[in-house]
């Protein structure tokens, strides 16, 4: 049986850690998929229960250098995590400045001052000098910044260098050298005597700077995921044996009743039974207008009322809300890889063991070619080229984007399941749009009226009640029409429905027939005045439903699937975009292409049976073309899949829908064109990331390794490699902060 286990891991620091922990795990029989995440530190495993069990998986991360933590979805608190991981980071930097920056003003000041040197060496001799710095750093390296050795050490013997690997043996040489000069001056020709102490604790100082400052992005790349889980409210009240008592959130069970009061989180998902009121529901749907719910309209979880009360029965809870769906899948996002990561994994993969190559290269070409004391710069060189090749901005450029970039769509009420969706979203070259229920309402509307012997409230006062008895559309459509009508009591005395035909009731004393042409004609009523209307409608798509009332022609009700406010536009912005768009439908060309051409559609596959969507999907495929196909997900499930990008656009609470790779919260589809505008400014930040990341490396090296020494006559200090090293990780964060700025442009609000 194939199971999947999710947990976290500690302990990861640069784009290497991800490979060899994947490697190390993928390397297990019975393991199948993994995927490890850095910016989170969470990993995804599917493996065979009856091959190998948790524990083994866990044991191999262990032996590989890092700390699993085992991870339940539904009792982590991943805003503590990071809290905790914070408030580490923070503590660990603050003492090492202590350690590193007393050491510092003792090595360098005597260079700024003059006679001071002289001055401190009067007073203490220059070994007792070099053993207060040793025990300055030692702390430094072996106490705050252990794990870097630690994981170091781990990754030689796994023979898999990564990042840790480069700061050990940067940090880790200048800290042996300067010892050995300490214990044994002797030993060293003479000018070479010197001691780097203040260097190696100053770079793992920087470095932590820079985890410290990573860490405190990293929470504010998760908010998007903090607020959407900060919406569920920690109490309710529920109707219990006629009593209204406080229960917690979680005590809440389906059938429950939830009483809301004004300016209340709503605090489960279930039906209205009873009250009224308007529900702003934008953190979930990203829609900003509120939302009338009324007696037997669903509401959601986290969303809020606004000054109505209602009573409401709980259909679903704890992890079956579409708030923790919402969570989770955002969440799924996030630690997913699209495909240029794993180009950057690959990289990463040869860039260590070329940058370890390089520094020895380095080293040697100093020591035999350089000025003397050319053991010196051989060091100082080596130590600068190890340090500030460490590619941390490489193993953060993808995942702070992805992150930023899944969380701002959640708040516009955009779901990506994977985080490869946002890289297939840019290559679409076509979008197929499914007709009912995503470009159109989805549901009948009377779209016009043409009375002949009634007034608009007499005639719905007489035809509401009839139609409230039947379930068929066009009834219901009748029906919610009338709602919006000041309507007078009617009383129905007889009601007889002819199937396929139409309905014959006795209202208020009144004979009343709805329903075909040919229901009224075999009546023997004079219906002609109509037919010019009648023929109208059919010729623009739209059914014609004739009334009579004591035999006489009523009126004729035009009833159409009318198409959602924002198709047009956003077909049009598709267009614009160099995306052409097609419609697909189970419906007559006729219909279709009168819909079509309402929502600027000019290409339109009509009479397409459910099962024939998806073999349409894989025509347009064989063409060469990648095929985005977008429907409302209850008979599109094949579509979804075949399509190169499948999006399932709902109401709200459709979104466990596991074919589609991304799904619009809300049903319009202007949610479709800010999907596509987010994926395309996602890439481009994981791409400019990528040149800052590999450009910064590219330049950087042969300045360590003292490129510009024979026209400036300086070299690069190992401590200002390690601050030009951080300020690169930092670079890649702020960048992929930037996504939470997103706007899309003001028409698609």
């Amino acid at each position: 049986m194939t199971k999947e286990l999710n947990f976290k891991i500690t302990g990861m620091t640069c784009a290497n850690c991800v490979g060899r922990v994947e490697r190390t795990i993928a390397d297990l029989d019975g393991v199948g998929k993994i995927s490890v995440n850095l910016l989170t530190e969470s990993a995804t495993a599917t493996y065979e229960s009856s091959a190998i069990d948790p524990s083994t998986i866990f044991k191999a991360v262990t032996e590989a250098g890092y700390t699993p933590v085992e991870n339940s979805a539904k009792n982590s608190d991943s805003t503590t995590a990071d809290d905790l991981e914070y408030h580490k980071e923070k503590r660990n930097l603050i003492f090492a400045v202590c350690f590193a920056g007393t050491e510092l003003i003792l090595s360098m000041l005597p260079m700024l001052i003059p006679g001071l040197h002289h001055f401190l060496h009067s007073l203490l001799p220059i070994a007792t000098w070099h053993l207060i710095e040793f025990s300055l750093t030692t702390p430094v390296l072996f106490i705050f910044g252990r794990r870097f050795f630690r994981i170091g050490w781990a990754e030689i013997r796994q023979l898999s260098p990564g990042m840790n690997t480069l700061i050990m043996l940067g940090s880790g040489s200048a800290y042996l050298y300067s010892t050995m000069v300490m214990l044994f001056p002797d030993l060293f020709p003479a000018g070479t005597a010197n001691v780097y102490f203040e260097a190696a604790a100053v770079i793992i100082t920087l470095i932590l700077l820079g985890k410290f400052l990573e860490s405190r992005s990293k929470g504010r790349t998760s908010s998007a995921i903090r607020k959407l889980m900060q919406l569920q409210p920690k109490e309710a009240r529920i109707l219990k044996d006629g009593q209204i008592i406080e229960v917690k959130v979680g005590q809440i069970v389906v059938g429950d009743k939830v009483v809301v009061r004004p300016g209340e989180l709503i605090a489960v998902d279930g039906t209205v039974i009873d009250g009224s009121s308007w529900v702003d529901e934008s953190m979930i749907s990203g829609e900003s207008l509120p939302v009338e719910k009324i007696a037997g309209l669903e509401v959601v979880g986290g969303t809020i009322n606004a000054t109505g009360s209602f009573t409401f029965v709980a259909s679903r809870v704890g992890s079956e809300t579409v708030l923790a769906k919402i969570v989770e899948m955002v969440q799924n996002a996030q630690t997913s890889k699209p495909p240029i990561q794993h180009l950057a994994d690959r990289i990463a993969a040869v860039f260590v063991p070329i940058v370890l190559g390089l520094a020895v290269i380095t080293f040697f070409s100093w020591l035999i070619w350089g000025p003397e004391p050319s053991l010196n710069f051989a060091v100082v060189t080596a130590l600068s080229v190890l340090v500030i090749a460490c590619p941390c901005a490489m193993g953060l450029a993808t995942p702070t984007a992805i992150m930023v970039g899944s969380g701002k769509g959640a708040e516009l009420g955009i779901l990506y399941r994977k985080g490869a969706a946002m890289e297939a979203l840019t290559t679409i070259d076509v979008v197929l749009l499914d007709k009912t229920g995503t470009v159109t309402e989805g549901r009948p509307k009377v779209t016009a009226l043409k009375l002949f012997d009634q007034s608009e409230a007499e005639l719905f006062t007489l035809i509401s009640p009839v139609e409230a008895r039947s379930e068929h559309p066009i009834a219901r459509a009748v029906v919610e029409y009338g709602k919006h009508l000041k309507l007078s009591d009617a009383t129905v005395e007889f009601f007889q429905s002819s199937t396929g035909f139409g309905v014959d009731a006795i209202v208020n004393g009144k004979l009343v027939k709805i329903g075909s042409r040919k229901h009224l004609a075999e009546a023997q009523i004079d219906i002609e005045a109509g037919d010019s209307f009648a023929d109208e409608l059919m010729s623009s798509g739209k059914s014609p439903v004739w009334v009579a009332v004591d035999q006489k022609l009523a009126a004729i009700l035009a009833i159409s699937d009318p198409i959602k406010p924002g198709s047009l536009l956003a077909v049009n912005t598709l267009k614009q975009m160099g995306i052409p768009v097609m419609m697909i439908t189970g419906d007559n060309r006729l219909t279709a292409e009168t819909v079509a051409a309402e929502a600027g559609i000019s290409e339109v596959l009509a009479g397409i049976l459910p099962e024939g969507k998806s073999i349409e999907v894989r025509r347009l495929q064989s063409e060469g073309r990648r095929v985005m196909f977008v429907g409302d997900g209850i008979n599109d499930s094949p579509a979804l899949a075949a399509a190169d990008v499948g999006v399932a656009i709902g109401t709200g609470t459709d979104i466990a829908i596991e074919t589609a790779d991304v799904i619009l919260m809300s049903g319009d589809l202007r949610g479709l064109v800010k999907t596509i505008m987010l994926a395309r400014r996602t890439l481009r930040t994981i791409k400019l990331n990528f040149v800052w990341a590999y450009a910064y490396n590219i330049v950087l090296i042969p300045v360590a390794a003292g490129l510009l020494y024979p026209l400036t006559g300086h070299l690069l200090n190992p401590m200002l490699a390690a601050a030009a090293m951080s300020i690169s990780s930092l670079f890649v964060v702020s960048n992929s902060l930037r996504l939470r700025g997103f706007k899309p442009p003001e028409e698609l609000s």
